[in-house]
């Protein structure tokens, strides 16, 4: 029994290339320090003093940011290659965390949380276009997996110790946030040398016309849809970190836990997971699957009495609904692009995500003052069982073209 779990599991990570365990590794230094997103909230609620609607714009504008950074990161990745784009958004962003740290006022915050956000994000499409670019089409979907299980654990790390570090002086988060990009960017330049990566990209040649992914109509719907579903899951780190403050009383410590939970069951079971789904049935399934069990535990947050079993078990509801639904998006993504627009499909892909985190807080925030929590939950659910049948109509067509 014990040589067939092990066995499993060395299937699900053979075949994969050195180049994409080593950008794994850099997203894994890099998200160990994921500390200000997830108390970003709070912080400004608590520590700033700062209203629930000021918490909410200053949140959305990590997404405007988003949206600018990841349109001229895919731009500029297509144009120059993604590994230069890598390295300046680490470094920018980490100087930047820590800047933003000592911002204060209204204004301050809001001016710094956008331009730390445009450089930050500006490494995801880069990012992203690295690892379609060392897989294999056989292995793409558990690349990304790859890719993922190092931001969760990643994650799993950053938001335990931040838990922990929260409760002690927030001010800290920003600086260990700040150090862990600057030291993935050192390590990027140590173990995938500039020289060895650059050299051997390969270049568009003049005259190849590139397909844009505006002009995808498939694709242009898909991100529709992701941006839906993108606007529900966002609030698990959001809004529903201030409702298990406010209206169940968790501690700093106990919320930490939580999303560090959702990374350590990513870390465990993702990767085994996709292995044994990818192939067996179409992509769009599992994404369907995956956003209507995001949408049941949004219904559990009314319904479930405040304890801390009925919060570890929401959160396993939403942690299989991310792995059942990002991975294959991430693959359908990479299957309408080539290695010649694959940055510009890339950033629209984050793109739609960065929309989503404008949208979220500040309509997160709108409705708990207009009609509480509750109203939220049931907004959420709805929201996603639409998100979930505009899958299934693309899903449909998709088959019949």
């Amino acid at each position: 029994m014990f040589t067939s779990f092990i066995q499993l599991y060395k299937n699900a990570y053979q075949g994969l290339s050195k180049n994409s365990w080593y950008l794994s590794l850099v997203m894994l230094i890099n998200r160990s320090g994921t500390m200000v997103v997830p108390f970003m909230s709070i912080y400004c609620v608590k520590q700033l003093h700062f209203s629930i609607v000021q918490a909410g714009v200053i949140m959305s504008l990590f997404g405007v940011g988003s949206i600018c950074g990841a349109f001229v990161g895919g731009k500029f990745t297509d144009k120059f290659g993604f590994y230069d784009l890598q390295v300046g958004a680490l470094l920018s962003g980490g100087l930047l965390f820590i800047v933003l740290g000592y911002q204060h006022t209204f204004l301050t915050v809001c001016i710094g949380t956008y331009v730390l956000s445009f450089c930050n994000e500006s490494f995801r499409p880069a990012n992203s276009t690295a690892i379609a670019h060392y897989s294999t089409p056989e292995n793409k979907t558990r690349s990304y997996s790859l890719n993922r299980l190092a931001i969760n654990l990643g994650w799993a790390v950053g938001a335990g110790l931040g838990g922990l570090i929260a409760s002690i002086n927030y001010h800290l988060l920003f600086w260990v946030d700040g150090v862990s990009n600057i030291l993935a960017a050192l390590l990027l330049l140590k173990i995938m040398p500039r020289s060895s990566i650059v050299g051997g990209m390969k270049k568009i040649a003049e005259g190849i016309k590139k397909m844009s992914p505006w002009n995808d109509g498939v694709y242009l719907i898909f991100i529709l849809f992701s941006t839906l579903f993108a606007m529900c899951f966002f609030q698990f780190f959001i809004m529903e970190p201030v409702f298990y403050k406010l209206q169940w009383h968790f501690g700093e410590r106990f919320i930490g836990f939580l999303m560090a939970l959702n990374g350590i069951l990513i870390g465990v079971v993702e990767m085994v997971l996709i292995h044994n789904l990818e192939g067996k049935r179409h992509g769009l399934i599992y994404i369907i699957s995956g956003i209507l069990m995001g949408a049941v535990s949004f219904v559990l947050l009314i319904f479930l009495p405040a304890s801390t079993v009925a919060a570890i078990f929401i959160v396993l509801l939403i942690t299989f609904s991310e792995m059942l639904s990002m991975p294959f998006m991430n693959s359908f993504w990479i299957s309408r692009s080539t290695e010649y627009n694959r940055g510009e499909y890339a950033a629209l892909y984050t793109m739609s995500w960065s929309a989503a985190q404008v949208i979220a807080p500040v309509t997160g925030g709108a409705i708990i003052a207009f009609g509480g929590f509750n109203l939220l939950w049931w907004a959420l659910c709805g929201l996603s069982v639409l998100a979930a049948g505009g899958y299934y109509l693309l899903y449909r067509f998709v088959r019949v073209g």
